[in-house]
Parts: structure tokens; C-alpha cells; sequence
């Protein structure tokens, strides 16, 4: 299912457009069905969560899986919302090359001039509610909007239309369904497990790795000697005494690096582990 991801300012038209858009597909593809996906639907208010970061990371998150579940190779997914910051449509293009389809990008383009007016016209017009934003919380988008930029290959195909400008509907299209999809790299694809308990023995065994580290370094351990691990023909080495947070950031890193190129035999695990901490805490 393709992704188009709207982008802009607050008030800059992205819901104008991404309804635009559905209506156009509808006319000229009606059998694809249209998702349409925005923060709209979550029933919050803009102004709550636009100042507040946590609140704010959780409603992407929602977004993003929601994403996620309706993507394939036939449909069409509009994403209508700031999707302000870049990191976040790093995010989402990993998400529709890992699902083997294509992408693009619209940004709704007006300044800030015309979105400040935009919103005291909609203040004036329904009163301060959920879909007009305090002007501090405006401005605060605004500033820390990161722009789309077409060299980068998230943000690519990208269309730029301006509030004066008719939605280029073909063009999108084109670039929706005429091109090939990325093709995905192990960064986004699934990599098979080994076994069944594959991630429960990972995480057992790094567990117990940490666990006895942090047990001999209690026990008379002084920074030098080395800790033996049974389960394991390499000790582990330190010349300094090695923190629960340090040895939970290694084992968080091993275990993501594992998942993606996972050994079929899982007695191997804890020297490969202790392999890795040895590397890393020198």
C-alpha cells in the first residue's frame, strides 16, 4: 500500500490537501481503497499535545503503528500531520521500504504569515477549541519545523504545493504507482529466527551474563582479575568496575545486533556475548 505523508506548518492546508488527494484517487482509482490516517481520529486536543513531549512521542507512536498495520502493496495510506521532524519520516520511509512499497511526500508550503492568519480567522470564526492552536504553541511548531529536503532519500519523491497551487494529483500518483519500491535492506527487513525461543534464550543468557558480572564485582572482585563465566571458554576482563547501566546498554545493543543475524546454534550465545563485552569495555 502506498504512503503519501503530508507535511507543514500548523493551519498550512495538509487536511485540505489529503482530502484532495483521497477524492482524486477515488476518482481515478477506485479499486484502491483509501486510508486515511491523522491525529484527528485520536480526539485530542492540539494545544495539550503539542505541549507536551511525552504526549506528543506517544501519539506518533500511535500513528506510526498504525501505519505500519495498513500498509501493503495495493492501497493507499495518507498520513495527514505535521510530521514535522525529520527523524520521523526517516522513520515512517523505513517503515514502507521494509513493507516493500513506494512513498512520497507533500509538503504544504505557506509561511508563517498566512498559517498565523489561517489561525486567528478559524479562532474568530468556531472560538479557541481543539482545532486552533495558542499562539506560543504555534510558534513553537513553526520554529521547530524541519523542512523536507529532496535530496534525502526519506523525503523523496517530494511535492511542494503552495497555498495558491492545484494539488498535483497525477504527478503524486506517479510517483505512487509507476515506480518500483526500494528495495529493502537488513535494517528493515525481518530477519527469521533460529528458533521458536530464540529471543527468550538470548535474553536469558546476556541476563545471567550481567547478573554474574555484577555479582563478582560485590564479592572481594578488584578491577583486573578476571570473572569467569561458565558458560563460556573466555573470561570477561575489566580494569575498572563496570556499571548495571553500562552492562544493560551492551546486552540491549547485542541482543538488536542478534536479532538481525540470529545463530542457529544457541549454546553459542554466551561467547558471543562475552566476545562482544570484551571488545566493548576495554
Amino acid at each position: 500500500m502506498p504512503l503519501v505523508i503530508l507535511c507543514g506548518f500548523p493551519a498550512s492546508g495538509k487536511t485540505t490537501r489529503a482530502k484532495e488527494l483521497q477524492a482524486y484517487l477515488a476518482d481515478n482509482f477506485a479499486q484502491r481503497h483509501i486510508h486515511m490516517v491523522s491525529e484527528h481520529s485520536l480526539n485530542v486536543n492540539k494545544n495539550e499535545l503539542y505541549s507536551s513531549s511525552h504526549m506528543e512521542k506517544e501519539i506518533r507512536s500511535s500513528l506510526k503503528s498504525t501505519v505500519q498495520r495498513l500498509l501493503n502493496k495495493d492501497d493507499v495510506v495518507i498520513l495527514d500531520s505535521l510530521n514535522y521532524i525529520k527523524g520521523f519520516r526517516y522513520e515512517l520511509y523505513c517503515v514502507s521500504k521494509g513493507c516493500h512499497t513506494t512513498q512520497c511526500v507533500v509538503h504544504c508550503d505557506a509561511n508563517k504569515e498566512v498559517v498565523t492568519d489561517r489561525n486567528k480567522t478559524k479562532a474568530a470564526e468556531a472560538g479557541e477549541g481543539p482545532e486552533t492552536y495558542q499562539p506560543e504553541v504555534l510558534d513553537g511548531l513553526i520554529m521547530r519545523f524541519e523542512p523536507p529536503n529532496p535530496n534525502n532519500r526519506w523525503d523523496s519523491p517530494l511535492f511542494v504545493v503552495h497555498p495558491d497551487d492545484s494539488l498535483p494529483g497525477g504527478d503524486i500518483c506517479a510517483a505512487l504507482f509507476e515506480r518500483k519500491a526500494p528495495p529493502p535492506n537488513q535494517s528493515t527487513q525481518s530477519q527469521p529466527l533460529s528458533s521458536t525461543n530464540f529471543l527468550y534464550e538470548l535474553d536469558r543468557v546476556t541476563q545471567d551474563i550481567v547478573s554474574r558480572i555484577l555479582d563478582a564485582q560485590k564479592n572481594n572482585w578488584v578491577p583486573g582479575e578476571v570473572i569467569m563465566i561458565p558458560t563460556s571458554d573466555v573470561p570477561v576482563t575489566s580494569t575498572r568496575v563496570l556499571p548495571l547501566a553500562e552492562l544493560q546498554r551492551h546486552k540491549r545493543q547485542f541482543i538488536n545486533y542478534t536479532k538481525l543475524h540470529p545463530v542457529t546454534d544457541t549454546t553459542k550465545l554466551a561467547h558471543l556475548f562475552v566476545l562482544y563485552l570484551t571488545d566493548y569495555i576495554k
